[in-house]
């Protein structure tokens, strides 16, 4: 999911139409968008900027750009990406879980340069710039020894902060934390797929609270996409994953 001025995009996995386009007030579908020469759909992301969507292709191993008149193009990754995100220059920054690394690439698809995360974070999944350059990252999956948040320096070799550790349900503890938003104040949420909530850390990722319970979802919370300016959170709430996908899922709205 991500949002772009008054519109909610929510892209599915299925043959055509995969990006679905909604009112952001009335939730009401406007309108489809395809992604040509898609195989695997990993994750998605918006530029306000460029007017423009950007989503990670972990089959081909490939970026789509699509414009939001339908009009797209791919460029390579040559690894398998999983999250991505815009940075404040406007710039699209994909995770690669294998390498544990951070690929930044322009608008047109020009890598930049590769960000190495330390052999400490094993396995992100998304990465997040902030406004002075440091990262957030989740990371941990499956029997991996550690799951947690943590927040790297700008050249990603340092790890400045952290919450989490082994992994486990018990405050600050984590179980596959996947993906993350982070408001106007660098507060962060963190998408805990494991243990079937998502929780609130301060900008120096201590504990502020739980944002939903699993009393709250059907399934897990996959992904999670913040409206800044309506103080609304959007959590993909996806069914148990089967055949290299998620069988169902739908979208829960709350306030924060």
């Amino acid at each position: 999911m991500t949002i772009l001025g008054n519109e909610i995009y929510l892209l599915r996995f299925k043959e055509r139409d995969q990006v679905e386009v909604f009112d952001v007030i009335t939730y009401r579908l406007q309108r489809c968008l395809t992604v040509p020469n898609f195989r695997g759909l990993t994750d998605m992301t918006s530029c306000e900027y460029f007017l423009c969507l950007y989503i990670s292709d972990d089959v081909v191993e490939c970026v789509h750009r699509l414009g939001l008149e339908g009009s797209a193009t791919q460029w390579p990754v040559y690894d398998i990406p999983r999250g991505c995100t815009v940075n404040a220059g406007h710039n699209l920054l994909v995770t690669c879980g294998e390498l544990r690394k951070i690929k930044e690439f322009s608008p047109h698809g020009d890598l930049l340069r590769d960000v190495i995360l330390p052999d400490e974070v094993v396995y992100p999944w998304q990465a997040t710039q902030l406004t002075n350059g440091q990262f957030v990252v989740c990371h941990g999956s499956g029997n991996d020894p550690i799951h947690r948040v943590c927040k790297t320096s700008a050249d990603g070799r340092h790890i400045v902060q952290y919450q989490g550790g082994q992994r486990g349900s018990n405050v600050g503890q984590y179980y596959v934390p996947r993906h993350v938003a982070v408001d106007n104040n660098e507060f962060v949420f963190v998408a805990d797929v494991g243990n079937r909530r998502v929780t609130s850390l301060s900008p120096t990722l201590n504990y502020v609270r739980q944002v939903v319970s699993r009393e709250q979802v059907k399934w897990h919370p996959t992904r999670l996409c913040l409206d800044v300016q309506r103080r609304r959170l959007y959590v993909a709430d996806s069914s148990k994953f089967k055949d290299g996908k998620f069988t169902k899922g739908r979208v829960v709205v709350f306030s924060v």
